[in-house]
């Protein structure tokens, strides 16, 4: 039970995301990508959904949900602005990670993901 409320607190303090795309919807593609791939604890997918210099953080988000089941409930991103270069994405929905029988979901709302456009593709840089 500790195992698992201390990952909860590693995903919500490590969660940052950014996307990007030609269109408006593709900054919310690139993140709902980057949480599916997170859930799917697909390691080598998830580096080429981040850019460079939030790869590290997503790959020790990845680990956080090694020792659960981990699925999407619900989830919905749009595009909510911009800070310069950077696309803000909002969420709603959860993460619901299972260990031993027991749900937690993890709110997405409560966090605004960062998302850049580099070499042509819009990637997950990290989350407000």
């Amino acid at each position: 039970m500790r195992k698992f409320f201390l990952l909860a607190l590693v995903v919500i303090s490590f969660t940052l995301a950014s996307c990007g795309s030609s269109n408006t919807d593709a900054p919310a593609k690139a993140v709902e990508d980057y949480l599916n791939a997170l859930v799917a604890k697909d390691a080598d997918r998830l580096p080429t959904l981040v850019c460079g210099d939030w790869e590290d953080d997503a790959l020790i988000e990845l680990d956080s949900f090694q020792a659960v089941t981990a699925s999407l409930e619900n989830v919905s991103c749009a595009q909510a602005g911009t800070d310069g270069d950077t696309a803000l994405v909002l969420c709603t929905g959860n993460i619901v990670a299972s260990y031993n029988n027991e749900d937690q979901r993890l709110d997405l709302a409560v966090r605004t993901y960062q998302v850049v456009q580099e070499g042509g593709d819009w990637l997950v840089c990290g989350t407000r």
